[in-house]
């Protein structure tokens, strides 16, 4: 891909190997992701095959909650890293300003992660490494900073499939769509008269993302919405499990102060969200779909059934529903199908069921101050006492003791 001064919005001219793109430079902000970074090197038939596609209608996105039209597609799909990573990284921590070598050793991962082909992280490889980027750092506007600098030498496909849409309800949903591509995430867009409202989700919820990693997504939306109209779009409303620190910067920036809520969630205006993407082009998208598309699908078939199973219990457990049944509607088999594949692979429905209970209790009970009665509603016991039985087989101990010794260990 090259770059270069020109033109007073982004135009985009195809060839059968490279897009050449060209805009000015107005500022050091171009292009920013949480989850993946690649290098703007690629040619984009590469840069697209680590990414997305559309799968969407150019002109509209109905009312209402989505993540594509016509169907809801299986979102959660559990891998042992979910989470991509590039030499992009490289760029963002020369940029911002810290030691690179420094978060690999904090974060004890590989000193040659950014320089591998693919490398990819599981879910608590990709907290530690933005946990050590927050030590390393030390900077309460760090996420602010990182929006500030990724420049046209960092490439990200989430972003690029966004900017070619016509506006922010279609790239939402597009990214909702394809977001587990790259990240063990689920992005939660619905639509109505009064407003478009985004809810983010991260599905492993034995562990708690870093407050960085959380603000980065937050920016990354409102700057995407911004880079692609040219106008300085400003939520009506944004919520974060955690206050930055030095909240004013951030106010300054979204243009309304952050509110504490349990789901990080982003609220715009009717116009704004419909506002049309100067950045819009459908027929890049078109050329590559088909690929894509069975991109998507080797994805959802490379999981295993174990995989699947939590990964979609974690999404159906706070809705109470938790039935082997239930499970394998959403995974599209029969119940019979699901008991002898998960067999197959030397484990069994009730076995994955009570593992991630026991996980998502323990997360309850350390990150919560909720009642043992409020956590079995959560984990879609019948009643609190079946919990207390089911957690003291588990453990070994009460809710409350372990409640003790978790929040005494973290």
């Amino acid at each position: 891909m090259v770059y270069t001064r020109g033109s007073s919005f982004p135009t985009y001219q195809k060839s059968p190997e490279v897009i050449v793109l060209s805009t000015p430079i107005t500022s050091p902000v171009d292009f920013i992701s949480g989850p993946i970074i690649v290098s703007i090197s690629l040619n984009l038939t590469e840069a697209l095959s680590a990414g997305l596609s559309t799968g969407f209608a150019s002109d509209s996105i109905d009312r209402g909650t989505y993540h594509c039209q016509g169907e809801e597609p299986e979102r959660s799909m559990a891998n042992e890293k979910p989470y991509a990573v590039s030499p992009g990284w490289r760029i963002i921590a020369r940029d911002v300003g810290f030691n690179l070598d420094n978060v690999l050793r904090r974060a004890e991962l590989p000193e040659d992660l950014f320089a591998r082909d693919q490398a990819a992280l599981s879910t608590q490889e990709y907290f530690r490494l933005w946990s050590a980027i927050e030590q390393e750092s030390d900077d309460p506007i760090l996420p602010l900073k990182i929006g500030a600098v990724i420049s046209v030498e960092a490439f990200s496909p989430p972003i690029f499939a966004a900017l070619c849409s016509p506006n922010l309800n279609v790239a939402l949903a597009r990214l909702a769509h394809y977001k587990r591509l790259i990240a063990s995430m689920a992005l939660r867009v619905d639509v109505d008269e009064s407003r478009t409202k985004l809810e983010l989700e991260w599905l492993d919820k034995t562990v708690e993302p870093p407050t960085s990693l959380v603000l980065v997504e937050l920016v990354f939306f409102v700057q995407l919405s911004r880079i692609a109209t040219r106008e300085r779009i400003r939520p009506l409303e944004i919520i974060s499990p955690v206050l930055p620190r030095q909240r004013r910067d951030y106010t300054e920036y979204f243009g309304v102060p952050i509110k504490r809520g349990n789901i990080p969630s982003l609220r715009f205006a009717p116009a704004d969200a419909s506002r049309p993407f100067l950045t819009a082009n459908e027929k890049i998208w078109q050329f590559f779909e088909q690929d894509l598309k069975k991109r998507l699908s080797d994805l959802t078939e490379s999981a295993t059934t174990e995989d699947r199973v939590h990964a979609a219990l974690l999404e159906l457990l706070p809705s109470g529903a938790s039935s082997i049944e239930t499970v394998a509607k959403k995974l599209g088999i029969s119940a019979r199908t699901l008991q002898r594949r998960l067999k197959s692979e030397g484990c069994s429905f009730q076995a994955v069921l009570d593992q991630t209970r026991e996980a998502l209790a323990k997360h309850y009970l350390r990150t919560t101050a909720m009642t043992g009665a409020e956590i079995s509603f959560l984990l879609g016991f019948e009643d609190p006492n079946s919990f207390f039985r089911a957690f003291n087989s588990w453990t070994g101990t009460t809710p409350e003791r372990a409640r003790r010794e978790l929040v005494g260990v973290h």
